[in-house]
């Protein structure tokens, strides 16, 4: 009974320090809209750096493997990055929670410029690689550092409002990145696509560190858990070895993953054994308890997870059943990633008036979940009303980017903003990386099953289109599964008012 009596006042802990906080931050004096501007400027375009570094550099890809003679460890360019920026994403909001978050993203864009000139001189491929490692370092640094700002910058009931620009951002940074990396790649040298980081980073900066004087001081100074932290971020890396590896270099009851599964179970005992009895943890435990915060981050990496899963795998689809070509697949899945960006504006104009606003997400999820599940259901449709109802799902996603992390951030401490929000872009990361590991092992399955499946099968140029519609049809169930699964947690939680300016059109219910 006493482990779970602790566990209850640990959750009853968090809930009183949110509510503090988030009366503290009502107390609190706005930025004036000249401050507001620059800041939030400067403020996405260091979002828009670590996110275009996701992908601009998939498209040089063979480029480089030929310049370096060496294709066989292309991916690891990718996989480097994405490694070390999800392993770092709570460390660096915890840090920033330490020592401030002008300081924090001064370093973390300072990692990544400097990175990316290595990677620009890199003379081979290993050298890449590591530059690549040091580059998601600074990337995966950026990100939870940037939303911490916006809290700090505007209250939880104005922020939904804002959101909308932030999800433009990753939707640019995804559009373009192909796009600009073909271009550089075709007419420049490959290098340039490290370059360019160079006047973007200056840029951030100075329309960040003129203004950012003028946000209140919500970081408190406390002894570093160093020892906590670095458990976390090698859990973290093994975890995502496991899911990378998995299916693909090793079977996933080979000798080396189980290996790898058992060490890092014991990675992830081993840190929350001592953060239990340290007293000041590097992730304290307490903030994943409570009414709001656990069913914030479940919410938030099941529609991530979901989303990224869907992107990566629509392409093949269209490809097989509709026979699009390659461009084809890719405006084709512009409704899945363009449409979620208004989903996300009405939340945050609802989230702004209403004092009611859970029902947004939980009715937007509850909507992607029946699209998808329809497209799992249906036989094959025309092409138009394929991209219709994905459509009206893609709405349906995006109030859950708006409220999960606005409801999150307004439920902990001011001053532990940056741990928690690191938090849930570890828990959105691992989760993204588990769904696309875990459809491609139902897509496999279901291509077995069906006796399409063999080694070294390529999809998109072998399997006919029954086939094809037969498998997906498990990858657009487990998606409504994903999505109902977030619209239960966002029922579940707890619906606290947002702090922040009343405004006058504001109505109940």
């Amino acid at each position: 009974m006493k482990p779970m009596d602790n566990l209850a006042r640990q959750g009853r802990d968090a809930d009183r320090g949110g509510a503090d906080g988030a009366a503290r931050e009502g107390e609190r004096s706005a930025l004036t809209p000249a401050d507001l501007r620059p800041l939030l400027a400067g403020l996405m375009v260091a979002m828009f750096l670590a996110a275009l570094d996701q992908t601009i550099v998939a498209i040089a890809l063979p480029t480089i493997g030929r310049q370096f003679n060496d294709m066989g460890n292309l991916s690891w360019i990718v996989t480097a990055y994405l490694l070390s920026g999800t392993a770092v994403a709570p460390v660096f909001g915890t840090l920033s929670d330490i020592f401030g978050r002008r300081i924090m993203i001064v370093i973390a864009l300072s990692i990544f410029v400097a990175a990316s000139v290595l990677c620009a001189l890199a003379p081979n491929m290993l050298t890449l690689i590591l530059a690549r490692f040091l580059q998601g370092i600074g990337g995966g640094g950026i990100i939870p550092v940037v939303q911490t700002i916006i809290a700090d910058a505007i209250s939880p009931k104005e922020r939904g409002e804002y959101q909308a620009y932030f999800s433009g951002v990753w939707l640019a940074a995804g559009l373009s990145g192909p796009l600009l990396g073909g271009i550089i790649t075709e007419y420049l040298h490959w290098s340039a696509i490290f370059w360019i980081n160079l006047p973007l980073t200056a840029l951030a900066l100075a329309a960040l560190l003129p203004h950012m004087h003028r946000l209140p001081v919500n970081h408190r100074r406390r002894k570093v858990d160093w020892l906590g932290g670095a458990l976390l971020m090698t859990s973290a890396i093994v975890i995502l070895l496991i899911l990378t590896w998995g299916g693909v270099r090793y079977a996933w009851s080979s000798p080396v993953i189980v290996a790898m599964g058992v060490g890092a179970l014991m990675l992830l005992g081993a840190f929350v054994w001592y953060a239990e009895r340290t007293a000041e943890p590097f992730l304290p435990l307490r903030l994943l308890g409570g009414s709001v915060v656990p069913f914030a981050i479940l919410a938030g990496g099941l529609t991530v997870g979901c989303l990224l899963g869907l992107t990566v795998y629509l392409p093949m689809f269209y490809e097989v059943v509709y026979k699009l070509s390659a461009s084809e697949a890719g405006l084709a899945l512009l409704p899945l990633v363009a449409l979620s960006v208004p989903g996300s504006w009405v939340a945050g104009r609802v989230m702004l008036r209403r004092h009611r606003y859970l029902w947004i997400s939980i009715a937007g999820a509850s909507l992607a979940a029946v699209c998808f599940g329809a497209l799992a259901l249906a036989d094959q449709m025309s092409l138009w009303l394929f991209l219709v109802v994905l459509s009206v799902g893609s709405l349906g996603v995006g109030p859950m980017f708006s409220t999960t992390m606005a409801t999150m951030q307004n439920a902990v401490a001011r001053s532990q903003i940056g741990t928690a929000t690191g938090a849930m872009n570890y828990a959105r990361a691992l989760m993204s990386s588990f769904a696309v590991a875990g459809f491609t092992a139902i897509l496999m399955a279901a291509l077995s099953a069906g006796g399409a499946g063999r080694e070294n099968l390529d999809l998109a140029r072998e399997l006919s289109g029954a086939d094809a519609m037969s498998a997906f049809r498990y990858i657009f169930a487990t998606a409504g599964l994903m999505m109902a699964g977030a619209a239960l947690s966002m029922a579940l939680m707890e619906e606290r008012p947002l702090a922040g300016p009343e405004r006058d059109q504001a109505e109940p219910g």
